[in-house]
């Protein structure tokens, strides 16, 4: 099913957990909604500016599928609005810095993206109406001997 001129449904429900777990990764016509409207109004535009394909690492999870991974049990990716992507050959940074400039999206995350390293980490970006323009990057980092994820506020690079 095609979500918009670009992207597919099965690009988001895509997932070798899904498949190596016997997981059911469908959605329902809600998820696949909100889909649809961040391809419209998100992932298009990117498409279209850029000119190269978006490769999307992990769209749609149901929550079966979500909690194998370890996600949040808040994440938008369990709604069908969140999306992780990287376009080959584009730092994660400039494609952030773009969106930010030119997009209105829910949440907009540079995740564990490396300063000298265009390629490392990926984007995560989720739509909902009404819309926040939440700009964080999250980094891995080590308190009291655990690895743990930090958020902090603004797309820094």
């Amino acid at each position: 099913m095609k979500l918009s001129p670009h992207f597919h449904l099965s690009e988001f429900t895509a997932s070798q957990t899904a498949t190596r777990l016997m997981i059911d990764n469908t959605p329902g016509p809600d998820e696949i909604a909100a889909m649809k409207l961040l391809c419209e109004k998100v992932l298009e535009p990117v498409r279209e500016n850029y000119g190269k394909p978006v490769m999307i690492s992990s769209g749609y999870r149901s929550k079966e599928l979500n909690r194998a991974l370890m996600g949040s049990r808040s994440s938008q990716h369990i709604r069908g609005q969140a999306v992780d992507f990287e376009i080959a050959g584009l730092s994660n940074l400039t494609i952030c810095r773009w969106m930010e400039r030119r997009l209105n999206y829910d949440q907009l995350i540079l995740e564990f993206y490396t300063p000298g390293e265009p390629a490392s980490g990926w984007v995560h970006v989720s739509y909902r109406e009404p819309y926040r323009n939440m700009e964080l990057t999250a980094r891995r980092v080590v308190r009291n001997g655990r690895r743990t994820t930090e958020y902090v506020n603004g797309i820094v690079g």
